[in-house]
């Protein structure tokens, strides 16, 4: 299979070294600001230098602001049967199609942690799609992490209030965790150890069983200890959940706004 990734900034550019383990698929990179790349993959400054090349995929890793300016120059470049993929933030399908063309586009919503191979990705795809491209970029996307096929464009959008704005939480929680345990005397160098050991050990640990959150809160809470008296705290009046709500609510209507 042969890809086009017009663009390659930081997300974009974790992604392809990822990617570039898949031994049926060449890449070509347009970036006139791309160095460094992958071995193996060939970088070039402008699409006028493809020539007459076309491509089985085309993937849109270019700022969401830039597209409609930057994907003209490509017009013609995806070979019949071939689709668009756009891992731009907030560009609705509406909104590429103009820039590209009716032509079969899958949308993709990737997380952060995509550039440790453990990211969280949210796909969409347009009714032009058939299963053979859906399956393509599954195979992508496994590099990267556990991704979800969402049935449209507003479910991704609340994806992106979860798994694409949630590492932004979670490094939050972290970072106020952190200074609870400064607080009680720990060294910096210790508190950002004892915090990010104890939040990795507990999510890992969720992960690897199928028994829900409450049941492992519960294991280890005994009744009047430690831990019952910070998650009282914790759980005032419902506070934490009402606080998660309103974020990814929040996070949600922008995503609305941005479409």
């Amino acid at each position: 299979m042969d890809i086009l990734m017009v663009g390659c900034g930081r997300m974009g550019g974790a992604m392809l070294e990822r990617w570039t383990t898949q031994k049926n698929a060449i890449f070509t990179v347009v970036d006139p600001a791309a160095t460094d790349l992958p071995g193996g993959v060939r970088g070039l400054k402008q699409a006028a230098s493809l020539g007459s090349d076309t491509f089985d995929m085309i993937i849109i890793a270019v700022k969401p602001q830039m597209i409609e300016d930057v994907m003209p120059a490509y017009d013609g470049r995806l070979r019949d049967g071939g689709c668009m993929v756009s891992i731009a933030a907030g560009y609705s399908l509406d909104s590429l199609t103009k820039a590209v063309g009716d032509v079969p586009i899958i949308r993709v919503m990737p997380n952060l942690p995509a550039l440790i191979g453990k990211g969280a990705t949210g796909l969409y795809a347009s009714e032009h799609c058939s299963d053979t491209h859906k399956d393509a970029v599954s195979d992508l996307m496994a590099h990267i992490g556990l991704s979800v096929w969402v049935p449209s464009e507003d479910h991704l959008d609340r994806l992106t209030a979860v798994s694409g704005s949630g590492p932004g939480y979670v490094f939050q929680f972290i970072e106020s965790f952190t200074e609870g345990a400064k607080a009680l005397g720990f060294s910096d160098t210790d508190a950002q150890t004892l915090v990010l050991q104890t939040v990795l050990g507990a999510a890992e640990m969720a992960a690897s069983t199928r028994r829900p959150a409450s049941d492992l809160r519960d294991s280890v809470t005994s009744k009047g200890g430690t831990t019952q008296a910070g998650l009282d705290q914790l759980r005032t009046e419902q506070a934490l959940d009402k606080l998660m709500q309103q974020t990814t609510q929040a996070a949600y209507e922008r995503a609305v706004e941005l479409r």
